[in-house]
């Protein structure tokens, strides 16, 4: 059985669709699956490359699940707080911003 279906059968659902957003060393992956009752639900997962003390390379990740009867509060809560975010600092969205990935990650491995 291969990782994908065991994946599946772990989660409970048969991924419909599914985008994965490159950002520096991170990648993002949202994933829309069905339920057996033909609910969807998403995972997002984060997956970073890091390199381990021995110097090979491996994958981090961190995975949330979001449920159908989340999906409203959710979304409501990412609009507003990517509106704010682009209101008091806008270059946050421009390609330059990007640039800053790696000093970002950075940062987040110090805390």
């Amino acid at each position: 059985m291969s990782d994908v279906q065991k994946d599946v059968e772990i989660e409970g659902g048969e991924e419909v669709y599914s985008k994965a957003v490159r950002a520096g060393r991170r990648t993002y992956f949202f994933d829309v699956k069905a339920t057996r009752n033909d609910d969807y639900f998403l995972t997002i997962t984060e997956s970073r490359k890091k390199q381990g003390k021995d110097g090979s390379f491996f994958f981090d990740k961190h995975k949330i699940y979001l449920y159908k009867e989340d999906f409203g509060k959710f979304s409501e809560g990412l609009e507003e707080v990517i509106a704010f975010i682009k209101e008091h600092k806008p270059d946050f969205f421009n390609q330059e911003a990007s640039d800053n990935t790696s000093s970002i990650d950075e940062e987040f491995d110090r805390l």
